[in-house]
């Protein structure tokens, strides 16, 4: 049994935070899968390494512009990844089928301009879902205080929901609240509560931000924090998570079929090269928890993981780092209202990136279509 599959035993299921259209056809996924890999991340950025770096997605990209010469470069981008998430989604349907819903799934995220328009974000999801036609399939929606609703709207509605970009306890707890409240709304309406939702906590940019701010304060009590804050922040989430899920209000809608919504562990690369590769997956590892990883990090699971269940691990003393930060005149709620808004900016960078990148290639496409 590899570590992937050790990790599944001790209730956490290890997802991929990367697609590409080789990685699909050339049957490296499904050979994933055999190994135990349970579900697949993508977001703006993913797509754009995926789209601007490679040739695989030429020939559906001449197929769409000269059958549609109007067609712009956001239905070009719409077109490319509900190809790549269905074709992905049927490379996980046996996962999905196997775990009883539990697994299986395959994630994309609304376009980014959106993330605080709410209307923007409800009528984007209903129309992935509708494109997509995938029961494994799950929309991610920023956790801003626009997506709020629109997380409460589309749990009502009976889609799955990826809710990316938690960065603060109270923010996570304002998620959780969106999903039961529309779990509560499906019960008053007679209709299934057969509805699966992941919380994406974001891990490894806490510490990136918090080490600059400790460098910069100086001194020995501020230096031994660096490489804490992240894993503790972490940890009070999913006790947080465990408040709530085991709470007589979720209780009720359990009797009725709800699932838990999953904490989904994101950013779990190591960003400083001093730390070690597995920082934020090994203290990390509990049940009813997902930990998305990028390539990297799943070899290393795989090469020297040592799966143990540790996210209950020393809780109090991630208090004390989080106190030992204020301590030191460091703002939490700053820092990570910061990066929730930075982690937004940086997806629109990439979509605008991308969105830039096919208009050129649509220009080409156009060029050489002409008769001369």
């Amino acid at each position: 049994m590899n570590n992937i599959q050790k990790l599944a035993q001790l209730g956490q299921s290890i997802w991929y935070d990367n697609i590409s259209r080789h990685l699909i056809t050339s049957g490296e996924l499904k050979r994933m899968v055999d190994e135990g890999l349970r579900g697949v991340t993508s977001n703006p950025t993913i797509f754009d390494k995926a789209i601007s770096g490679s040739t695989d997605y030429d020939d559906q990209l001449k197929d769409l512009i000269l059958s549609d010469p109007e067609i712009d470069a956001a239905g070009i981008i719409q077109a490319l990844m509900v190809r790549d998430i269905q074709m992905a989604c049927d490379v996980f349907r046996p996962v999905y089928e196997q775990t009883k819903g539990l697994d299986g799934y395959v994630s994309v995220e609304v376009t980014p301009t959106k993330a605080k328009d709410t209307a923007a974000t409800i009528e984007e999801v209903r129309e992935l879902w509708k494109k997509i036609e995938r029961p494994n399939l799950m929309v991610k929606i920023p956790a801003t205080k626009e997506g709020l609703p629109a997380i409460r709207q589309m749990t009502a509605e009976g889609c799955n929901i990826n809710i990316t970009l938690i960065f603060a306890e109270d923010r996570y707890r304002e998620v959780a609240e969106a999903y039961i409240s529309g779990l509560e709304q499906r019960a008053r309406e007679g209709k299934s509560l057969n509805v699966v939702s992941v919380a994406s906590v974001f891990v490894s940019r806490i510490d990136g931000l918090v080490d600059d701010l400790l460098d910069k304060k100086g001194g020995t009590k501020a230096l031994e924090l660096k490489g804490k804050a992240a894993v503790a922040n972490t940890k009070l989430i999913y006790q947080a998570y465990k408040e709530i899920f085991q709470s007589p209000r979720f209780a009720a809608l359990a009797k009725q079929g709800a699932r838990v919504q999953r904490p989904l562990w994101g950013s779990t690369s190591t960003k400083n090269p001093s730390y070690p590769d597995l920082l934020y997956v090994e203290p990390l590892v509990g049940s009813d928890t997902v930990n998305t990883v990028p390539p990297q990090t799943y070899s290393a699971i795989l090469d020297h993981g040592n799966p143990r269940i540790m996210v209950e691990s020393n809780i109090e003393e991630s208090r004390e780092v989080l106190e030992k930060l204020a301590g030191e005149g460091i703002s939490m709620t700053q820092v990570l209202q910061k990066l929730e808004t930075d982690g937004v900016t940086a997806f629109e960078k990439s979509f605008n990136g991308l969105y830039e990148n096919l208009n050129r290639k649509k220009g080409e496409v156009v060029h050489e279509a002409q008769p001369s």
